[in-house]
């Protein structure tokens, strides 16, 4: 039997397919972003803002639940009921006005048999006192406030995460942008190396170590590339964006305004500190409202009544008004367990806002002395940088006067390369350090 043969041929349109459709989903399309539009595009769609918002609107919802402590309640009940109970039967005659003399024969009374009555009812309770409600209500009204300033503190540090995204979309360029200049002169290094090792002036070590830098810079262009993708596509999920974007930058990576640092010093208005406040607040509330269950609460009660022997019947009708007061003298001790509780959760309150406040000042001083450092790296990298260039310049002559090695320029192009990547990472650090100690004073 005669085997088949492969065919290149017929494969080829699959390869073709696959290799173009792969293109397709893997393609980005380019489009310019500002740090203005970013910001605006975050506030609107980011989910962290969205879950801050329904945050607050959870503790809006729990203040709308305290106004029973003040509000009425009304209540609108239809009980239908069958007796043979001598008692109830009698009774239900009552509440219809059907009792007649015959109902007080002994027989009767002891034997009515079956009795059916339909009760629709009217009940409304009015609370007078309840101090530990209104205790409540007042913590609610602190919760709130704490998850409205956590609210608008989330969206202040979203566009912190936005400006410190975009910043590092600039960074990103700017070393593709650094390390692509750097492939360039490899290329043209390796082509003048070549020719030189054909004509015998290097020996083959010289025209090796080219290849192997060319070879090098070739991989860091693959990881800066990788690294641009992997900036822009978080930065598209910071402002909600679907889409496959390779966002650009309109503002290229540059030093940002200076920032004095004498006078910063921690803002006890800050929204997050604020909230902390307001929480520690709330719980002093909270634990006021769980003593004051031990003392009487009082309210009026009023209710409106029809009772018939037919179903939806308005026969008799008749109303209670009334005031209640209510003593809860003992629950088995879990009044007091609550207490205890709620004086441990203050505790833990209040140590929580003493150990943010201290790591507050902490991040800021931190934050201090990274700016400082930030500035005294942009200077002297900024002058390696320009060092870096003139020993270049300087080593490239020599070379192609003969009197340095291939080793020597190698090392003074990968200088540069170096120095031109750390004098713009210097740049970001100052940037972001910058605008973080202005998201820690706000």
């Amino acid at each position: 039997m005669e085997k088949q043969k492969f065919k290149l041929s017929s494969y080829v349109p699959i390869f073709l397919f696959l290799f173009l459709f792969n293109g397709i989903i893997h393609s980005q399309t380019p489009e310019s972003i500002s740090l203005d539009e970013a910001r605006q595009r975050a506030v609107q769609n980011n989910l962290n803002v969205k879950i801050a918002e329904q945050d607050y609107q959870l503790a809006k919802a729990q203040l709308k639940q305290s106004n029973a402590v003040f509000l009425p309640s009304l209540q609108l009940k239809n009980t239908s009921t069958s007796t043979n109970n001598p008692l109830y039967a009698f009774g239900y005659k009552l509440l219809q006005e059907s009792v007649t003399s015959a109902d007080f024969d002994p027989n009767r009374l002891n034997d009515p048999g079956q009795q059916q009555n339909f009760n629709t009812r009217i009940e409304l309770f009015q609370p007078i006192f309840q101090l530990d409600g209104w205790k409540g209500r007042k913590a609610a009204e602190l919760n709130t406030k704490a998850a409205d300033l956590q609210k608008e503190r989330s969206k202040e540090y979203i566009q912190l995460e936005i400006e410190k995204t975009y910043m590092e979309l600039q960074l990103a360029y700017k070393q593709q942008e650094v390390v692509e200049k750097a492939l360039q002169t490899a290329e043209e290094n390796q082509k003048i190396a070549r020719n030189n090792f054909e004509l015998g002036l290097i020996q083959n070590a010289d025209l090796i170590n080219v290849e192997v830098r060319y070879n090098e810079v070739k991989n860091d262009l693959q990881y800066a590339k990788s690294n641009l993708n992997n900036v822009s596509e978080y930065l598209s999920f910071l402002i909600g964006n679907k889409s496959n974007v390779l966002f650009v930058p309109t503002e290229k990576l540059g030093m940002t305004e200076k920032y004095s640092i004498e006078e910063t010093e921690l803002n006890m208005e800050r929204k997050d500190i604020k909230a902390v406040s307001y929480g520690s607040e709330a719980q002093t509330e909270i634990l006021k409202s769980s003593k004051y269950q031990l003392i009487p609460r009082a309210g009026a009660f009023a209710n409106y009544e029809w009772n018939d022997s037919d179903f939806m019947g308005f026969e008799a009708s008749n109303y209670l008004v009334g005031l209640e007061l209510s003593w809860n003298l003992f629950d088995g001790g879990r009044t007091l367990g609550k207490i205890h509780q709620e004086k441990a959760q203050l505790e833990k309150a209040d140590l929580y806002q003493e150990q943010y406040l201290a790591q507050s000042k902490l991040e800021l001083n931190k934050a201090k002395r990274q700016l400082t450092d930030a500035q005294e790296s942009v200077k002297i990298s900024k002058l390696a940088t320009e060092q870096s260039e003139e020993s270049l310049r300087i080593t490239r002559n020599r070379y192609e006067q003969g009197l340095e090695k291939t080793s020597d320029l190698l090392y003074a192009e990968t200088q540069l390369q170096q120095n031109e990547l750390a004098y713009a990472q210097s740049l970001f650090n100052y940037n972001y350090a910058t605008a973080y100690l202005k998201f820690l004073t706000k």
